[in-house]
């Protein structure tokens, strides 16, 4: 993989063929259904009694983590243009 610079200063890796960009595509739609999942398991958990505070946390940065590997994947795909 080559490497980006950003504005920022951080390197980040790129993508170097399309069959590695396909692959990340493809994470990135299975990271997004189960961001999807996650957000109908909190709203399951939060709507019955007694409400698990616990369990709900735990949804909640495990959806973070999924957010964030999102995030990550569609900076590697997406070229730093300068504006």
């Amino acid at each position: 993989m080559g490497f980006l610079s950003t504005s920022s200063g951080d390197i980040r890796q790129s993508p170097r063929t399309m069959h590695d960009m396909h692959a990340m595509t493809l994470r990135i739609a299975e990271l997004q259904a189960e961001h999807r999942t996650l957000d109908e398991q909190i709203e399951s958990v939060q709507a019955s009694q007694p409400v698990d505070e616990l369990l709900v946390r735990r949804l909640k940065k495990r959806k973070l983590h999924v957010k964030d590997a999102i995030v990550q994947l569609q900076m590697r795909l997406t070229p730093d243009v300068p504006a």
